[in-house]
């Protein structure tokens, strides 16, 4: 596929997205990190094509619920400690691609707290179903 077709394809979908949801989490290489939770600030967009995400009669069951992105996170961090936002992201990633709705997604991380000079540090990626 070219990267034209693949325009085309993101054009035809709905972008579902997270904005700057703030959570306390366990992450990070060094020893002070491992101490205490650091705020993260997560952003995910979701490209679901408008042939799975146009609702007909106004029902919940005929779109992507945004709960699945907050709740995906939650059952991530649930799990321990994250020495990487690159494994962070890497791992809602993953589980945003799994839903069979979802054609594309853009997952980044920002830790705001590590750097009194900036407003934060963070990875970014995109991926898309092939």
């Amino acid at each position: 596929m070219n990267n034209s077709q693949s325009i085309f394809e993101l054009s035809n979908c709905r972008r579902l997205f997270l904005r700057n949801y703030d959570i306390l989490i366990n992450i990070g290489v060094h020893d002070f990190e491992k101490k205490a939770e650091q705020h993260v600030i997560i952003n995910i967009d979701l490209y679901v094509p408008l042939v799975h995400n146009t609702p007909k009669e106004d029902q919940l069951s005929e779109v992507v619920d945004y709960d699945f992105m907050r709740e995906t996170i939650k059952e991530i961090v649930s799990h321990g400690h994250i020495q990487l936002q690159e494994t962070l992201c890497d791992e809602i990633m993953t589980k945003m691609l799994a839903h069979p709705q979802v054609l594309a997604a853009r997952v980044s991380s920002e830790k705001p707290d590590v750097y009194p000079d900036c407003d934060g540090v963070g990875v970014e990626l995109f991926r898309k179903k092939n």
